[in-house]
């Protein structure tokens, strides 16, 4: 029997102010006003189906997490999102706790308005600084400057918010290793309860994949990652996850619950999905990716649905579960997929003798190699 888990929702707000070239998100670049009214109307109608389809308006299952992604959220001014945090707390029940996550931009326009956000019901910002250098900004796309990223994690500290996360990238086009390690300096400088820390990839339908940039060599990156956690644990800041570092009590609980193969519903243009039924069913969906398509009103939001098949249940559950460093629970999987511990046993045997993973009666834990081999360890669930 699977045990629906805990459910959030994921906002997708499509639009930014220029396409960075690194950037393989599902967004783009403002041409004009921003349809704000209309998109909002169009959040909650989309919401609404999803709840019609699948009977989620009930107190059993109140929302654990809200993310509200893009694109640059904070290109939406705050009274419309206060009316769409009511909408949404008027659709679905939310439990006393929930953590409301909005990403913004460090530019000026934006972190003017973030004690705003924060009175429309946000509880925790992250800030895109990727860089603190104006070199490495301007190769990225960035429309920020140093100072506006500065300022914008000294006003987080300043309005209330439960909390903030810098979102900084190492690994970054003619980055040396001095560089990357005085970016993550300044930001350790600045305190934010939670860094998501983690290196450039060239991914696909980017400008940087069709001309691709020269980035630091593989020693380089190894150092890098080496002081820099160093440096992070020194400062306090505890590794919870592959890329995202903590002050104590300070991880994201929305990211949280999709490593433990939670719930969420996905709304927006192109936002993705995942719900668990009592009867055993796994559903993904996508939604209409393209904001002229996702705002016509004789299409359905929907886009795609699909059954997760039986076969790649444990791929899928490893692949989130193992990129967190907490011990995973074994009745956890069972729980979360519908299947028997025996289907794995063959895959956990050749991750135990390889050292990926360690076991206790109750748990599996990934080893200090198997962070560092972690593609390896999850082959393993695809051979079976």
């Amino acid at each position: 029997m699977l045990v629906p888990p805990p459910l959030s929702l994921y906002i997708h707000i499509p639009w930014c102010v220029q396409k960075c070239p690194y950037c393989d998100f599902n967004s783009h670049a403002q041409k004009g006003d921003i349809p704000q009214q209309a998109y909002i109307t169009a959040l909650l109608e989309d919401l609404d189906t999803d709840i019609r389809q699948y009977g989620l308006a009930s107190d059993s299952r109140p929302l654990h997490s809200i993310f509200i992604g893009g694109g640059t959220p904070s290109l939406i001014a705050p009274e419309y999102i206060k009316q769409l945090l009511d909408g949404v707390r008027e659709r679905i029940p939310f439990r006393d706790d929930i953590e409301i996550t909005m990403e913004a931009n460090p530019g000026t326009i934006e972190a003017a308005r973030f004690e705003q956000y924060r009175v429309a019901g946000v509880t925790r910002i992250s800030i895109g600084v990727q860089s603190f250098q104006q070199t490495k900004l301007v190769r990225l796309g960035r429309i920020h400057g140093e100072s506006e990223a500065v300022n914008a994690a000294k006003l987080a500290h300043e309005i209330g918010l439960n909390s903030f996360n810098l979102d900084l990238m190492h690994g970054l086009p003619d980055q040396s290793i001095d560089d990357a390690l005085s970016d993550l300096k300044q930001a350790i400088e600045l305190a934010p309860p939670h860094l998501s820390w983690y290196q450039l990839t060239i991914e696909p339908n980017t400008l940087f994949y069709s001309k691709p940039p020269t980035l630091p060599d593989d020693d380089d990156l190894w150092d890098i990652f080496e002081q820099g956690h160093q440096m992070l644990v020194e400062a306090g800041y505890q590794q919870y996850e592959i890329s995202g570092y903590s002050k104590p009590d300070f991880q994201c609980q929305h990211n949280l619950n999709y490593w433990r193969f939670g719930d969420y519903l996905g709304i927006g243009c192109g936002a993705h999905g995942k719900l668990s039924f009592a009867d055993g069913r796994i559903v993904r969906t996508t939604k209409v990716k393209h904001p002229r398509g996702y705002l016509n009103m004789l299409k359905p939001y929907l886009d795609s649905e699909t059954n997760v098949d039986m076969k790649d249940r444990p791929f899928e559950f490893f692949i989130n579960r193992f990129r967190l460093l907490e011990p995973c629970p074994k009745v956890q999987f069972t729980l979360r997929t519908a299947l028997n511990l025996d289907i794995i046993q063959e895959p956990i045997k050749r991750c135990l003798e390889q050292g990926y993973i360690e076991e206790t009666e109750e748990h599996w834990i990934v080893t200090e190699k198997g962070k560092l081999f972690l593609n390896d360890v999850l082959e393993q669930f695809e051979l079976i």
